[in-house]
This record gives structure tokens, sequence and C-alpha cells, in this order.
């Protein structure tokens, strides 16, 4: 395991570190387009790439996540950069890299391919191997570039989610986070993925399938229900746990996506999620440097009760 990911590892044991928020959200701001690619932007627009990592860094994050989470093959292929895989993801970690500071560590994101395996009959179009394929050639090209960790993110799919751990696994060294998606339903008041796996199963079957640290992220149900789901996982994995929720529900205003819940209101609910359980803690769509600034003043002076 690389020195730096086991120190990682290490500080979990007595410590609550401080994952980024949004990359998407500020290179909106910076003048990504609807239909443009974000990983091309490693290589044409370094610099905002770069000064998202730093306003984070400056907010009080312990871990930036790459700009690579569409950085698959598969997924690249959609903007014709299939054979860009190695390339775009070195790239990211490179300019991360170039600001992270001693005693910070760099995350390489991966997030699904938006397909599914051809074994989820009868909407499966990918056969395994391809899959497995398309996260091994991706996981090599982050650690190769010196990533930290990898973060498998905003998984739906458990057959997914267990491909690509397996896959980083078999191909790496690096410790694997890996973090699902949940939907919130009202009704029942239960958190599940859209394949209706509740938060113990993912736990479970994240921890079965070699992930070092599990949790949630993204989801719409905002810190409150991060901080029940992972309660839920706690009692089902020894793993630590980790939870970057949305920062509230979106909404057009304008013709720009909004999302409702302001930074200090966010942090708000975040004592929660750290009594819980969780042991990093960030944010998701819709979050901004200001967001993380105000988590991490909540990390500062939170102790376990």
């Amino acid at each position: 395991m690389a020195s730096r990911g086991q120190e990682l590892l290490e500080r979990l044991r007595t410590e609550v570190l401080v994952l980024d928020g949004a990359m998407g959200t500020l290179l909106f701001e910076a003048g990504l387009r609807g239909g443009d690619c974000p990983e091309l932007w490693n290589e044409t627009h370094p610099d905002a790439i770069r000064e998202v990592h730093r306003a984070y860094l400056e907010a009080g994050s312990d871990i930036v996540e790459t700009n690579t989470f569409g950085g698959t093959r598969l997924k690249l292929a959609a903007y014709g950069l299939g054979d860009r895989v190695r390339d775009l993801n070195r790239l990211a970690v490179e300019i991360a890299r170039s600001v992270c500071p001693p005693g910070r560590y760099v995350a390489g994101s991966i997030g699904p391919t938006g397909h599914l395996p051809d074994t989820v009959e009868p909407l499966g179009d990918v056969p395994l191997e391809e899959f497995r394929a398309n996260f091994t050639e991706q996981a090599v090209a982050l650690a190769e570039a010196g990533a930290d960790l990898l973060a498998i993110e905003t998984m739906m799919v458990p057959e997914e989610a267990q491909i690509a751990i397996r896959a980083a696994r078999e191909a790496t060294n690096l410790p694997i986070m890996c973090t699902m998606f949940f939907k919130y339903g009202r009704e029942k008041g239960i958190d599940r993925t859209l394949w209706g796996s509740s938060p113990a199963e993912v736990a479970r079957f994240l921890t079965d399938a070699g992930a070092d640290i599990v949790g949630c992220n993204c989801g719409e149900g905002g810190p409150d229900r991060a901080a029940v789901i992972i309660r839920e996982m706690r009692d089902a994995t020894t793993r630590p746990l980790a939870a970057y929720p949305n920062a509230g529900l979106p909404r057009l205003v304008d013709d720009r996506t909004v999302y409702d819940l302001p930074p200090d209101e966010m942090a708000a609910g975040y004592p929660a999620i750290l009594d819980a359980g969780a042991r990093i803690v960030g944010a998701c769509c819709g979050s901004t440097p200001a967001h993380i600034r105000a988590i991490a003043a909540v990390v500062s002076v939170w102790r376990p009760r």
C-alpha cells in the first residue's frame, strides 16, 4: 500500500478528515458548458482546475478529488475521447498534486460509466469484462500518476460498484473509498439505492468487495439523511465511513441550477453525521469552498459523545 494512503487510513483511527466539495458546480461557474467534457479541461483549462483545488484546500479540505469523475473509456467515448483515458487522468492527478501540501491527500475520482452490466437484465448493455477493463484502465492511470487513494463514488448499481472495487484492488495498491447514491423515500421514511439496497446492505457488500472506506455521497436527502445512512452503515461494517451529501435539493432559477442549502445551514447538519460515525466528511453537488469552510469549522470543534 502506498505510504501516503496508509498514513491516511491510520489517521482515520483517531481523526476526522475533511473532503472537498463539488467540482462541476465551480467549473460551470468558470465557463464549462452543458455538453462539454469536464475531463478535457484538465488539458485545456488546467489553471481553472488548479484554482478549484486550491480554493478547497484553503477552505480546510484534507482531501481533494481529481477532475476525473467521468474518466473511464466508456464515458470519454461519448465525447470522442475514448483513447485519452491515460492522458486526461494523469493530468488531473498532476494538477491536484501541484497544489496539495504535505499532510493533505489527492483522491482519484472514479464515477459510474453510465452503462449497466449485461448481468442486469433486461437493461444491461456492457459485458462484465468490459466494465472490469474500464475500471482497471482508469485506476492504473490514477495510481501511476501519484494519487494517494481511489474514490469510487456516486455508484447506483451494486454490480458496478463491486466490479470497480475489485478491479482497482487487483490493479493497484491504493486504499479504496467507495460511496453510493441513495434516494430518500419520503412515504416510508427510508433510504435506498435506485436498485433497492438498504444502507446496511450497501455497507456489507462494499466491505465484502474489498473497499477500505465505505459510505454515501450525492443523493437527495442532504445532511439529515446522510446521518441516518451512516448510522445504519455503522452497524453493518467496521470500515471507516464517509459522507458527502449534496447542498440540499436543486432548483432551476433563471435557467441556472441552484441548491437550497447555504453553507451555515448545511454545516448545521454535520454534528449528527459525525455522531453517527463518519470519519470523512465533505459535500457534493451545489457545494462551494464556503460550504467546506463551514463544515471544516464544525469538524474542528466536534468531540465524540
